[in-house]
């Protein structure tokens, strides 16, 4: 038997937070799922196989950036994203509407779409649902996101509105567009995208909206762009519990571990964000017990490994003061060691909330949890 498209299995719930696996022909990703995010067709600092030796299932790659640079033509002419990348398991490829949205400068919203011009050389473009569904099929994706407007959530509750109706519209539009799109819609996921900023009523409106379209999952957009821990917990406390319950639900662009496992406790199975990453490229490393500058002089005769309880190879081989030497000379290898810690000690928090869900124990994980890192 050939492997499903899509299959999303949920094998133990506790409390709102859930625990299962996407079945997908390019593998499996066990949810809770946290993607490294490889803008560029790269998780920056790190090889493929170190991106799936430290435990991720799957990973995001960029529309907006690819699309500019090499180019969707010329990565299909190469035989698409993961071949040009050598990932051979799933890929996530997000619309790239929130970048262009970013361009507030460089961009004209209109109901067709979002012009802009590329922060690269100022060629000009036009970013519509049917082209972010093009763009995505030529990077052979195979979860694919659709085009969205996300608007700042400090703006007027009309202004909200409005944008989250025309986000609406585009979900339609993306929706024929990939189911348009031969071998690719046979094989691939199309995530819709739920807007509404911080407003409960418009949050519910843009998931009925959405459900009554239908996708293989569905994401909560607009959040973690600068409101605030507390105000994005206490949409979640209801934004999760508005899309279907027995499809994935992903949280985009999130976050500090304490946010994943706030976010988890709220019901939701994916996650991707930069912060790990480019976290370990500034000096930053994530531990069970808190976050470390290794840039502090503190470390700097410090023979203690980054954290006792990892076994990433920067953990096990090295010492604090080393990467500390490392990340004050500014040595390449200080930035790699430290990425690839980071990516581990993310998976790692995943596969544990796996297996306190699991096990029925996920409140007093998540207590422990918050009492060491946040201490």
């Amino acid at each position: 038997m050939s492997k499903p498209r899509f299959d999303f299995t949920i094998h133990a719930v506790d409390g709102k937070a859930r625990t299962g696996t996407i079945q997908m022909q390019r593998g499996e990703i066990r949810t809770p799922a946290f993607m490294p995010v490889g803008t560029a067709a790269t998780v920056k600092g790190i090889k493929p196989e170190g991106v799936r030796a430290a435990g991720a299932d799957i990973i995001l790659g960029n529309t907006y950036h690819l699309m500019l640079r090499p180019g969707a033509e010329r990565v299909a002419r190469l035989g698409g994203l993961h071949k040009f990348m050598n990932w051979d398991r799933p890929i996530l490829t997000d619309s790239g509407g929130y970048q262009v949205m970013s361009l507030s400068d460089l961009r004209k919203i209109t109901e067709e779409g979002v012009t802009f011009a590329s922060h690269l050389d100022g060629s000009r473009h036009l970013l519509s649902p049917e082209r972010s569904m093009e763009i995505q099929r030529l990077l052979g994706s195979d979860i694919v996101m659709c085009f969205d407007e996300c608007p700042r959530a400090d703006q007027p509750r009309d202004v909200i509105a409005r944008s989250m109706e025309m986000s609406m519209r585009w979900a339609k539009r993306s929706r024929d567009a990939f189911d348009a799109g031969g071998e690719h819609a046979e094989r691939s996921a199309l995530f819709g995208i739920q807007q509404g900023a911080l407003d409960e009523d418009l949050r519910r409106q843009s998931a009925e909206a959405l459900a009554e379209v239908g996708f293989d999952g569905y994401a909560i957009g607009g959040l973690a762009v600068g409101e605030g821990q507390n105000a994005m917990f206490a949409t979640l406390d209801f934004a999760p519990g508005q899309l279907p319950a027995d499809h994935p639900r992903y949280l985009m662009g999130v976050g500090k571990p304490d946010d994943l496992v706030g976010a988890v406790e709220r019901g939701v199975d994916m996650f991707d964000c930069v912060l790990p990453t480019r976290s370990g490229r500034n000096g930053q490393a994530f531990t069970w017990n808190g976050p470390l500058n290794l840039r502090n002089a503190k470390h700097a005769e410090d023979l203690a490994p980054l954290d006792e309880e990892c076994g990433c190879p920067a953990c096990r081989d090295y010492s604090r003061a080393y990467l500390h030497h490392l990340i004050k000379s500014g040595e390449m290898l200080g930035a790699m060691l430290m990425t690839e810690h980071n990516l581990w000690f993310y998976q790692s928090l995943m596969q544990g909330m796996r297996d306190a869900i699991a096990a029925g124990q996920f409140a007093g994980f998540a207590k422990r949890f918050r009492t060491s890192y946040l201490k």
